[in-house]
């Protein structure tokens, strides 16, 4: 019963840190009580032995011990069902120390029943497990004799069966406060992602998509009136980079109203996208065996390469760029390194508080879910490796 009893105040709501003074008092209860019992069986007469009566009685002490145990879930997954048979053999087992020992502390079989009962099982089968314990126990203490007992019995019994379903009730009454608590504040946050979404499509998007519009004519006139082809080349970049960002701004906008997140799937369309962009020869690879990932590495994932892939076109002076994804059996490994020529300074370090997806939020990204990013420079260039567990 100390089990059941340390076990139950266990069983909080999440993100409670500490125990109120009540729960702390019955667990204590609970400990003292348990060793009452088994002291008292030991104090009174007859006494357990290992012959005659006093051997029953020491069977009797075990068998409601081991079989109250074995209700227990956290030693072990149970059904419904199971738990109703291992009651049944506490009743049991009370009802052999109640023949054997009637002064002893048999009483607590049924009250661990009704504890037990109470808390686990749904109201009819609970109600139909005590009832069925405490009729049991009646007809073998009246039978023997001793119904003096029978009305401590129940006075005993009975409450602790009513106090333990009035707070499984109030438990439940809790954990449904709780879901419905959490239910209007994914509304709520729903509600202002769909918020940000029009304020960022009404604004951004449509800033945009009038740059890019620009851009586009702007192009166009230089092409007509003969402007130098360097000078047409970069308002032809300029262009693409506006298009590019209101296509990654749409994106956003679908995040944000979570239509789809861009995951592994989209580097190849990344890379080549870049390598038009930059005018660099970019090579993808991926190795093993390709797996479902969680929404947060997916995005991890895309966004590392892209920042890596920006900060190469920013950064560096690269001939070349690498990008690679690996699945192995404990991990997935997104590297992006660029090589430059022979003879080329290294790279100057990159900044690592920079904004937007910056690589000091892409380490942060990655620790939270529990894996690294390393960002450093190689004998011909810089390499950014994040490696996520799973």
């Amino acid at each position: 019963m100390a089990e059941r009893l340390r076990s139950f105040t266990r069983e909080r709501p999440p993100g409670s840190r500490r125990l109120p003074a009540e729960a702390i008092a019955l667990r204590g209860f609970g400990v003292a009580w348990l060793l009452f019992a088994v002291l008292g069986t030991f104090a009174t007469r007859p006494a357990p032995a290992d012959h005659g009566r006093g051997l029953v009685i020491l069977i009797g002490l075990f068998a409601l011990i081991g079989s109250a145990v074995s209700t227990q879930p956290q030693r072990l997954r149970i059904v419904a069902r199971w738990r109703v048979v291992a009651l049944a053999a506490v009743t049991a087992a009370a009802g052999v120390l109640a023949v054997a020992q009637p002064h002893g502390v048999w009483q607590a079989g049924p009250v661990f029943v009704g504890i037990i009962a109470a808390v686990h099982l749904e109201r009819r089968a609970a109600v139909q497990t005590f009832a069925a314990s405490l009729l049991a126990l009646t007809v073998v203490v009246a039978s023997d004799g001793h119904s003096t007992q029978l009305l401590s019995m129940v006075m005993t019994a009975v409450p602790w069966f009513l106090v333990m379903r009035l707070v499984r009730a109030f438990r439940e009454q809790f954990h449904a406060l709780q879901t419905s608590r959490a239910a209007e504040a994914e509304a709520a946050a729903a509600a202002e992602r769909g918020r940000l979404a029009r304020e960022m499509h009404d604004v951004l998007a449509h800033s945009l998509s009038a740059l890019a519009l620009q851009l586009e004519t702007t192009r166009l006139l230089a092409r007509s009136r003969n402007v130098d082809d360097e000078v047409a080349r970069a308002i032809d970049q300029a262009h693409h980079l506006a298009a590019g960002g209101l296509d990654d701004a749409r994106r956003a906008i679908a995040a944000t109203r979570r239509d789809g997140l861009p995951g592994p799937e989209r580097l190849p369309t990344l890379a080549q996208a870049f390598g038009e962009q930059s005018g660099l020869p970019v090579a993808f690879a991926v190795s093993g065996q390709a797996r479902e990932l969680a929404p947060d590495a997916r995005l991890a994932l895309y966004r590392t390469a892209q920042e890596a892939l920006t900060n190469v076109r920013r950064h560096a002076a690269a001939e070349r760029v690498e990008l690679n994804l690996a699945y192995t059996p404990d991990a997935t490994v997104l590297v992006v390194q660029d090589h430059a020529r022979a003879g080329t300074p290294p790279p100057v370090p990159l900044s690592l508080a920079g904004n937007g997806y910056g690589l000091t939020g892409m380490r942060e990204r990655a620790a939270l879910l529990g894996g690294e990013l390393v960002a450093a420079p190689t004998a011909d260039g810089f390499r950014v490796e994040l490696r996520l567990p799973g």
